[in-house]
């Protein structure tokens, strides 16, 4: 009963929230609601879950799942978080691969791909502006850092663990 449960709680975790910070008040509540863990766990795994590596629900879902009833515990709530998504992307396959045809179709995805592009470059812009200016001035050593990374993973193939490293190094020496 107890694995029934955990699906159904992480099922309806992913289906009424958006993923990331949305998810915590989601998972507070069904925790305590079922007495899995106490409120100072709760934030313990929350926490946690924000530093690991990956998406928030899937990694409370496994610390959650491992406590709660072990390994088979952390696959089921994982199938429970990860359950609408799937759902979503399957429905959406079907309905592509049946209309694929559909001149209807190939309009909108005329539409989408441009829109995508744009929305794109608009994050790029932003991201720009946040990171190589300050107080409205632009940091060039910031720049010449951008655009050496970019020539070291494009050109010299270089592992993105190794630019990052570098960059934080120059980063340190050259900032004010």
């Amino acid at each position: 009963m107890t694995l029934i449960q955990l699906f159904l709680s992480f099922l309806q975790i992913g289906f009424t929230s958006f993923g990331g910070l949305s998810m915590i008040p989601l998972i507070s509540n069904e925790m305590s609601i079922h007495g899995w863990m106490t409120d100072a766990e709760i934030s313990d795994i929350i926490a946690i879950a924000e530093m690991t590596p990956g998406p928030l629900g899937l990694n409370c879902g496994t610390f959650v799942g491992i406590r709660v009833a072990g390994f088979i515990g952390a696959l089921i709530a994982n199938a429970g978080i990860l359950m609408p998504t799937f759902t979503i992307c399957a429905v959406a396959a079907f309905f592509l691969e049946r209309f694929k045809n559909s001149t209807f179709l190939k309009k909108i995805m005329e539409n989408v791909r441009p829109t995508c592009i744009g929305l794109i470059w608009a994050v790029l812009f932003n991201l720009i502006q946040t990171n190589y200016s300050f107080h409205g001035e632009i940091q060039w050593y910031g720049v010449i850092i951008g655009i050496l990374s970019v020539y070291l993973l494009v050109r010299r193939k270089w592992s993105i663990p190794k630019v990052i490293i570098l960059a934080a190094i120059l980063g340190a020496i050259f900032s004010p």
